[in-house]
Protein backbone atom coordinates (compact mmCIF):
# COMPACT_ATOMS: atom_id res chain seq x y z
CA UNK A 1 0.00 0.00 0.00
CA UNK A 2 1.08 3.37 -0.99
CA UNK A 3 0.03 6.87 -0.11
CA UNK A 4 1.01 9.31 -2.77
CA UNK A 5 0.99 13.28 -2.43
CA UNK A 6 -0.40 15.10 -5.34
CA UNK A 7 0.34 18.43 -3.57
CA UNK A 8 2.17 19.34 -6.94
CA UNK A 9 -1.02 19.02 -8.96
CA UNK A 10 -3.13 21.07 -6.63
CA UNK A 11 -0.56 23.62 -6.70
CA UNK A 12 -0.56 24.04 -10.23
CA UNK A 13 -4.03 24.06 -10.35
CA UNK A 14 -4.40 26.59 -8.25
CA UNK A 15 -1.38 28.35 -9.97
CA UNK A 16 0.01 28.86 -5.95
CA UNK A 17 4.36 28.18 -6.15
CA UNK A 18 5.67 26.61 -2.90
CA UNK A 19 7.00 29.45 -1.52
CA UNK A 20 3.70 31.35 -1.72
CA UNK A 21 1.88 27.96 0.30
CA UNK A 22 5.11 27.97 2.18
CA UNK A 23 3.75 31.65 3.61
CA UNK A 24 0.47 31.14 3.87
CA UNK A 25 0.51 27.69 5.96
CA UNK A 26 3.49 28.93 8.16
CA UNK A 27 5.26 25.78 7.29
CA UNK A 28 8.71 25.56 5.89
CA UNK A 29 9.98 25.59 2.32
CA UNK A 30 11.65 22.54 3.34
CA UNK A 31 8.99 20.18 5.01
CA UNK A 32 6.75 21.16 2.27
CA UNK A 33 8.87 20.16 -0.43
CA UNK A 34 9.13 16.88 1.60
CA UNK A 35 5.92 16.64 1.61
CA UNK A 36 4.93 17.52 -2.42
CA UNK A 37 8.06 15.06 -3.52
CA UNK A 38 6.63 12.08 -1.48
CA UNK A 39 9.52 11.78 0.82
CA UNK A 40 7.29 12.13 4.07
CA UNK A 41 7.00 9.56 6.41
CA UNK A 42 3.36 11.61 8.07
CA UNK A 43 1.57 14.35 7.92
CA UNK A 44 -0.09 16.29 11.36
CA UNK A 45 -3.68 16.87 10.50
CA UNK A 46 -3.49 20.39 11.49
CA UNK A 47 -0.43 21.05 8.41
CA UNK A 48 -2.74 18.96 5.90
CA UNK A 49 -6.03 21.47 6.69
CA UNK A 50 -3.96 24.34 6.70
CA UNK A 51 -2.82 23.19 3.45
CA UNK A 52 -6.20 22.28 2.15
CA UNK A 53 -7.64 26.25 3.48
CA UNK A 54 -4.69 27.71 1.70
CA UNK A 55 -5.47 25.80 -1.78
CA UNK A 56 -9.27 25.74 -1.34
CA UNK A 57 -9.58 21.90 -1.34
CA UNK A 58 -10.35 18.41 0.13
CA UNK A 59 -7.50 16.13 1.86
CA UNK A 60 -8.29 13.74 -1.05
CA UNK A 61 -7.61 15.97 -3.33
CA UNK A 62 -3.89 15.96 -2.21
CA UNK A 63 -3.82 12.13 -0.85
CA UNK A 64 -3.89 9.25 -2.92
CA UNK A 65 -4.01 5.32 -1.87
CA UNK A 66 -2.65 3.35 -4.75
CA UNK A 67 -2.28 -0.49 -4.15
CA UNK A 68 1.28 -2.09 -4.93
CA UNK A 69 1.37 -4.83 -6.53
CA UNK A 70 1.42 -7.91 -4.17
CA UNK A 71 -0.93 -6.07 -1.95
CA UNK A 72 -3.69 -8.17 0.06
CA UNK A 73 -7.19 -7.06 -0.54
CA UNK A 74 -7.93 -4.57 2.57
CA UNK A 75 -10.62 -7.24 4.42
CA UNK A 76 -14.64 -6.24 4.29
CA UNK A 77 -16.67 -6.40 7.31
CA UNK A 78 -19.44 -9.31 6.42
CA UNK A 79 -23.07 -8.13 7.20
CA UNK A 80 -24.65 -11.13 7.26
CA UNK A 81 -24.50 -11.51 10.35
Amino acid sequence: MKIVVNLDVVMAKRKMSLSELSQKVDITLANLSILKNNKAKAVRFSTLAAICRALQCQPGDILEYVAEPGDEEMPTEDKTE
